[in-house]
């Protein structure tokens, strides 16, 4: 798990509502489709936000993955963040098993 800093030139997304994450993907990305259809799946709410449409978020990414711009990476109302995580890893992190 990596924390969610921001430094003064990439701003932290603000962290999503209790349950639910952030998930940030490519439209491209196979492990992203993979994660969303598991998250609905379980009924995990998320907001997908896509790196190549927002290049800041693509920064905080790349803050988060250390200079890389891997997706999915996944933020939790915690503020932390995973990088390609499991559905059980989602489920884990949020207190749901």
């Amino acid at each position: 798990m990596t924390d969610a800093v921001s430094s003064p030139t990439t701003p932290a997304p603000a962290p999503p509502a209790a349950g639910t994450v952030t998930m940030f993907s490519t439209t491209w990305c196979g492990y992203c489709r993979r994660l969303k259809t598991q998250l609905g799946s379980a009924g995990i709410g998320y907001t997908e936000v896509d790196i190549e449409d927002q290049p800041e978020m693509a920064a905080f990414v790349e803050q988060v993955n250390g200079g890389n711009q891997t997706v999915p990476t996944v933020l939790f109302p915690d503020g932390t963040a995973l990088t390609n995580p499991s559905l059980r890893d989602v489920q884990r992190t949020l207190g749901l098993r």
